[in-house]
């Protein structure tokens, strides 16, 4: 055996591990499918108890339901752009294929998934600061990580930009 031979079965190994990841993204469907279920509970018990609920409360509701409108937004940005940046592309036919899948790539998915988190973590520290019973330390814990969220993903954008001026200034 020489060996390129073993070098190519190896890389061949090696490339087709990245199906390992497959079963990863099914998870977070069926995942995806489970925050739909709460969802779901969550608007019933809504609509149930609207009349004998408060605006005050209404509001918490409905950030209640962005949030999780924007987490399953969240989960599906990760398995699409995750199975198509590092298992397959989806062979889907061309009138079933969103426009904006195809367009991210990885920098693109580090930038909306930090946007994500920013969104989500807005919501939450909006429902916190609504509430009856905000706790101050809480609170100041809830806008520090918040502010580490959105610096992280300036940094990222930063460096983004950088790392695209550098590749457009070698060609």
């Amino acid at each position: 055996m020489s060996a390129k031979f073993i070098e190519n079965i190896i890389e061949r190994g090696l490339f087709a591990s990245r199906w390992v990841m497959a079963p990863f993204y099914i998870g977070l469907a069926l995942a995806l499918v489970a925050l739909l279920y709460n969802f779901i509970i969550e608007l019933w018990h809504f609509f149930n108890a609207i009349e004998l609920i408060s605006s005050h409360e209404v509001m918490l509701t409905i950030l209640s339901l962005i949030d999780l409108s924007l987490t399953g937004n969240l989960m599906l940005i990760v398995i699409f752009s995750g199975y198509e940046n590092f298992v397959s592309r989806f062979d889907i036919e061309e009138n079933n294929n969103p426009d904006w899948k195809i367009t991210v790539d990885f920098a693109t998915l580090k930038l909306k998934l930090i946007s994500s988190i920013v969104a989500i973590s807005c919501i939450h520290l909006l429902k916190i600061f609504m509430s009856d019973n905000v706790d101050v330390k809480v609170l100041k814990l809830k806008l520090i990580t918040l502010m580490v969220f959105v610096v992280s993903g300036l940094l990222l954008a930063c460096m983004d930009f950088i790392s695209t001026k550098t590749k457009n200034l070698k060609k």
